[in-house]
């Protein structure tokens, strides 16, 4: 299965290298490290809000999940800087990755 096909279902994964374990990001079918074939490992991740920006009533910041993965989110609720989260909504518009993180 694909990343982009997992995320269009609504499924947070992380790529990892099945010979190497490293984790590939951006998401792909072949590890930039060893050119392992890739994997897609399933889990409720963590992150934590690096920094956040506020825009009307709504927050967007970066969120670093698993120690290595940095992605661009709408954070729901009230953010801090550190403050651990996890994806509430993935998806796909427009053939863009959206995240949402609470």
């Amino acid at each position: 299965m694909s990343f982009e096909l997992e995320l269009s279902k609504g499924n947070f994964t992380i790529p990892e290298c099945i010979t190497c374990k490293k984790i590939v990001w951006p998401p792909s079918e072949f590890c930039s490290h060893c050119l392992g074939k890739v994997s897609l490992k399933e889990g409720d991740f963590q992150g934590r809000i690096i920094e956040f920006s506020r825009q009307n009533k709504e927050c967007f910041g970066i969120v670093e999940m698993e120690n290595s993965i940095k992605i661009m989110a709408k954070i729901l609720g009230e953010p801090h800087v550190d403050q651990t989260v996890k994806i509430a909504k993935c998806g796909m518009r427009e053939g863009n990755y959206f995240f949402e993180v609470n």
